[in-house]
């Protein structure tokens, strides 16, 4: 199959390696920079390339504040059996936007990121395939998922935004907190050093990428969930409840089984 990658980022890289030795890949990214380690594959910095090449597939692989953005340079310069899709772990505005665009899609999110995933080890990651979209598209990713041993899930468009927003932006507005109230320790413990980690790892994303998960509709709900909380741990620790400390560990501890 001739497949395009719209952006060579670490995730465009990460599916160029994995398709370009059975597909004959194309990677597309206005910075050439961007494209001097890409190998085994074309690389791509004038739009012209693109209809020249005649991609059967498209992989929008740019960041999510250009995804839309890059979906509506190329479309005029594709076939129209053109099948496009993205990899988005935000979705918001494509829903409408591949309803009204007249090509075959399908939307996949990879749960996982180069930043902590090890890349060679996915049997632990997870994937989610959008059951609105091209019944073709939806067979090769879930093949391609399949064979990098990803457990793979499918959603609609709400039930995947319902899951972003329940399992990113939990443990970024907790991390975010972590590091608000966080000062230099000389002789940190083991714990620290692993939050810190996170916390590192977390705030080298996209400034754009953190704000649409955290700006999502369902976010707020989870967010006051974890004030409420840390209210009622508050309340415990002022009074010095140990029974009441006892009791609340045992619930959390039931969370995480």
């Amino acid at each position: 199959m001739k497949i395009l990658i719209l952006g060579a980022g670490k995730m465009g890289s990460f599916f160029t390696d994995v398709l370009s030795f059975e597909h004959e890949v194309a990677v597309y990214d206005v910075n050439p920079q961007h494209l001097r380690f890409m190998y085994n594959c074309y690389r791509f910095t004038k739009l012209e390339e693109i209809k020249e090449f005649q991609p059967e597939l498209v992989i929008n692989a740019a960041t999510v504040k250009y995804t839309l953005d890059a979906f509506n340079q190329v479309l005029p310069l594709l076939p129209k059996d053109c099948i496009i899709s993205d990899i988005a772990s935000v979705k918001t505005g494509l829903q409408e936007f591949y309803e009204h665009c007249g090509f075959r899609y399908v939307s996949t999110h990879p749960m996982f990121g180069p930043t902590f995933a090890n890349l060679d080890k996915l049997s632990t990651e997870n994937a989610i395939i959008i059951k609105e979209g091209d019944h073709l598209g939806k067979i090769f990713f879930k093949d391609l998922y399949q064979r990098l041993k990803l457990n793979i899930f499918e959603y609609t468009f709400e039930e995947h935004d319902e899951t972003v927003a329940y399992s990113l932006s939990i443990p970024f507005v907790s991390t975010f907190v972590f590091a608000a109230v966080m000062k230099h320790q000389d002789a940190p413990g083991t714990t620290f050093k692993r939050h810190m980690a996170i916390a590192q790892g977390v705030l080298s994303e996209d400034d754009f990428l953190l704000q649409e998960i955290l700006f999502n509709p369902r976010t707020p709900a989870q967010v006051e969930g974890i004030r409420t909380e840390l209210n009622e741990l508050l309340d415990i620790i002022s009074r010095k409840d140990a029974e009441g400390m006892h009791a609340y560990l045992t619930k959390i501890r039931k969370n995480i089984k």
